[in-house]
């Protein structure tokens, strides 16, 4: 589905350019060299839009060194200003912030109450507008619009055929965003500098809401379960989301909030994210790498420990071969462990090796671009595949 196409510091967002994967920071942003160091790290993964916290007058007065800290060491991901209650007066005390962040993100049921809301929603609006800047107007159903709720629960009461109350919890998120935007493009804000989602923690919810929306407008979409969830829930609840609406073309942008487990860097979110779109056919980040799951016939443990090698040695590598070896991203490498399925599959990869199982021969043929090409043996199997692996994209994918 067709959206309205947003530019954000040169990354486009919506119309006809493929799903933006983007991801947000976990550091205080008012520490300086923590959180160019997680940006960069996150950039270099591969988020192409990264939010950071603004929440204090310390914060807002890091963001251009921030910014400028990134450009040194030439790293140009334009940087999103997540703002919650005080974003008005923040923007408004601290010029050098709002012209530093490449876009806005406004919670329209966190601008503030009653007489205030419309003011300071508007003071964000016209600044966003001075500085020719993105906004995306995200709705949280964790902090939805009081007012907005009360009203839209007393018309539904009075209703001769009320809706369920999950029904109006949906269409009071499409309400809280689709007004909020009319209400900016009115303050002044143009649709090409607009983009709305509505995050949602139920799968489901998320789904119908995001229907709704699609129907109901043009705006670029960014899409996300929010607090997703921590580890293979967290994974396979995004995925399962994402995946139904980016398949029905609706979603110009996503996040996957994954909770980091202890030790895992935040990065992981990023991969997520672009292994779902990978998965879907929608864009290429690194070869594939196809392995069988083991069974009775692989009692070593040998080729799981080779295909986790070398997804992790592609991943590695992408940053320099994106550079130098374009299209080396559509590449995919075989990895398997026996030969009912291993020679079939090698031939069907770029690249791909069968490694022995039980009672086999212990030799590993190489099969390249559909043909048999070697048969490796000895202790120094992995490193001479490696060997291979590295001299096929030398050679098929030059710049």
């Amino acid at each position: 589905m067709k959206t309205t196409a947003v530019n954000i510091d040169g990354v486009i967002v919506g119309g006809n350019a493929p799903v933006v994967v983007q991801s947000m920071t976990n550091t205080a942003t008012e520490d300086i060299p923590a959180t160019i160091k997680q940006v960069a790290e996150l950039a270099q993964a591969g988020s192409e839009l990264v939010r950071i916290t603004v929440n204090t007058e310390e914060a807002a007065r890091a963001v251009p060194l921030i910014r400028d800290g990134l450009e040194k060491i030439n790293c140009t991901v334009p940087l999103i200003g997540d703002f919650h209650f005080n974003g008005h007066r923040l923007l408004s005390d601290y010029p050098e912030c709002a012209q530093a962040l490449a876009k806005y993100r406004i919670n329209p049921g966190n601008v503030g109450s009653g007489e205030k809301k419309d003011a300071q929603f508007a003071t964000m609006i016209e600044l966003a507008c001075k500085y020719d800047k993105a906004v995306r107007i995200g709705v949280n159903w964790g902090s939805l619009d009081k007012q907005l709720v009360a009203r839209m629960m007393d018309e539904n009461a009075q209703s001769a055929s009320p809706k369920e109350s999950e029904e109006m919890m949906h269409e009071i998120m499409v309400v809280s965003a689709l007004e909020s935007a009319a209400r900016a493009e009115q303050i002044g804000l143009a649709a090409e500098k607009i983009i709305i989602s509505c995050k949602m923690s139920g799968v489901q919810d998320l789904i119908r809401v995001y229907q709704q929306l699609a129907k109901q407008c043009d705006y670029a979409l960014h899409l996300g379960l929010t607090e997703a969830g921590m580890g293979s829930r967290g994974i396979v609840a995004s995925t399962a989301a994402l995946a139904i609406l980016l398949q029905q073309g609706i979603g110009d942008t996503i996040r996957v909030s994954l909770t980091p487990e202890p030790g895992e860097p935040r990065t992981k979110e990023v991969e997520v994210a672009q292994q779902i779109l990978q998965s879907l056919g929608l864009r290429s980040f690194t070869p594939t790498v196809i392995a069988c799951p083991g069974c009775g016939r692989t009692t070593s443990t040998y080729f799981q420990e080779l295909a986790k090698e070398i997804e992790e040695y592609l991943r590695e590598r992408m940053p320099v071969w994106k550079q130098q070896h374009p299209g080396v991203e559509n590449m995919s490498v075989a990895v398997m462990g026996c030969i009912v399925n291993g020679p079939g599959e090698s031939k069907q990869a770029n690249i791909g090796i069968s490694l022995p199982g039980t009672g086999e021969s212990p030799a590993a043929p190489v099969f390249v671009d559909g043909r048999k090409f070697t048969t490796l043996k000895g202790d120094n199997i992995a490193q001479e595949f490696m060997t291979l692996l590295n001299d096929y994209v030398e050679s098929h994918y030059n710049a």
